[in-house]
């Protein structure tokens, strides 16, 4: 099983990666991981590619992020299922400062060593609007209409657990 989680800052992404990963058993990918290196500095392009090209090889994994520069096209074509986090604005926010509450100034498993857990001025305004703006919804709608009979769309908490109560190996 092959599985993209993609979405939106906050919803929940790496959480439900993760679970996802451990249920079919199989490799899991966060691409903050290969996106930045200690200290948030973002890690050379082309060693980054090579990350994610090496990872893709294997015959079965789940990847956690959008990152269009990391094969995305790749990753929804070879996925044999999408998931999609589309929560509100308000949702992801809260989620995401829950999340620094609980990680302050420690490094999640789900980020680079060395990145410890931040909630800034920059993070809020990409959760609420640059995140968001109607390029980004339009390429999250493209990926949704291309790819429509492996893609599921969960706008909240309630139709996670749904999905994750259903799953079948």
């Amino acid at each position: 099983m092959k599985i993209a989680v993609i979405g939106y800052s906050g919803a929940g992404k790496s959480a439900l990666a993760k679970r996802l990963a451990a249920f079919y058993d199989c490799p899991l990918l966060y691409l903050d991981t290969v996106q930045f290196t200690s200290g948030w500095r973002e890690r050379d392009r082309e060693q980054a590619l090579a990350i994610v090209a090496a990872f893709l090889q294997n015959p079965a994994w789940v990847i956690d992020g959008n990152y269009r520069k990391f094969y995305q096209q790749r990753r929804m074509e070879e996925a044999d299922r999408i998931i999609f986090l589309r929560f509100s604005r308000l949702r992801c926010f809260w989620q995401a400062f829950g999340r620094y509450l609980r990680n302050r100034r420690r490094t999640r498993e789900s980020m680079a060593a060395g990145c410890n857990e931040k909630f800034d001025w920059e993070f809020v305004r990409w959760i609420l609007w640059e995140g968001r703006t109607k390029e980004i919804r339009g390429r999250y709608a493209d990926i949704c209409r291309r790819y429509a009979d492996k893609v599921t769309v969960c706008r909240n908490r309630k139709e996670v657990s749904r999905l994750l109560e259903g799953l079948t190996v």
